[in-house]
């Protein structure tokens, strides 16, 4: 009998991120590579990767597997095993401890399952469709504001980003006296918003792997955000905008009058 999809995502989002860390500990020791502007990979990722994917080849065997890294595996059952193996490489491979493993796990194209783990902090996310949101344990609830003024949105930006797009959003949040906030991690800016310690996020782009384990999070944290397309979310990736409930039609005017004056 194959063991229980959340616990397993948990303990192995564990297993990936330990074994992170201690590359991150010895970091002149890594392997680095640019696969464009602002895009870096270490081999500390690949080998990440690999070891959570031999994890899910033996436990879940007829699932199919989408990583960063590597090559996807296409399965039989529906589910699909989506790995980011050290999200926020930029800052790992730079000695910032702001970076995490991170697993989801869709059906049919929709999350399911998700664990982010933070080894520098300890923190460990996991959420199950239908099951509600946890911080270690410990339940999570959005933040409930009035404005923009009440908190801090975070804005993506990769470096496939268009800078006046980027730029548009920041102006639109501090012109309604909001806080911008960016951290190089889109997974866990993600959680943040799930936690409550920021109200909202919007990015032009995240791949499945950077956002949906978070978004699922967020929707089960009782939070807002843009529906994904089963189709192409996995494949594609997606626009991203999420929020507390009160706030979200504000983020999503933003993000929707940016794109149409694009």
């Amino acid at each position: 009998m194959p063991p229980d999809r959340l616990a397993f995502a948990i303990e192995t989002a564990h297993a990936g991120g330990d074994y992170a860390l201690g590359r991150f500990r010895d970091l002149d020791g890594l392997q680095i590579e640019s696969k464009g502007h602002q895009d870096l990979v270490s081999d500390a990722d690949r080998q990440t990767e690999l070891l959570v994917r031999a994890a899910i080849a033996e436990a879940f065997p007829d699932d199919g597997i989408v990583g960063e890294e590597h090559a996807p595996v296409t399965g039989t059952t529906g589910y699909d095993w989506v790995i980011d193996p050290i999200d926020g490489t930029a800052n790992f491979v730079r000695g910032l401890p702001h970076w995490g493993c991170v697993i989801a796990c869709t059906y049919k194209g929709l999350p399911v399952i998700g664990a982010i783990y933070d080894p520098n902090t300890g923190e460990t996310y996991s959420v199950e469709k239908g099951g509600g949101a946890f911080l270690n344990g410990r339940r999570l609830q959005v933040a409930h504001v009035a404005s923009l003024a009440d908190g801090s949105v975070g804005v993506g930006a990769a470096g496939r980003a268009d800078p006046e797009r980027v730029a548009a959003i920041v102006r639109a949040v501090l012109l309604q006296k909001g806080l911008f906030f960016r951290s190089a991690s889109g997974a866990l800016m993600l959680c943040y918003v799930a936690a409550g310690r920021l109200i909202g996020y919007i990015e032009d782009h995240m791949h499945a792997w950077d956002c949906l384990a978070g978004l699922l999070l967020i929707s089960e944290a009782g939070g807002t955000h843009l529906a994904l397309d089963p189709h192409t979310a996995l494949p594609q990736g997606t626009r991203v905008i999420a929020g507390a409930p009160e706030i979200y039609p504000v983020l999503q005017e933003i993000s929707d009058t940016i794109v149409a004056n694009s």
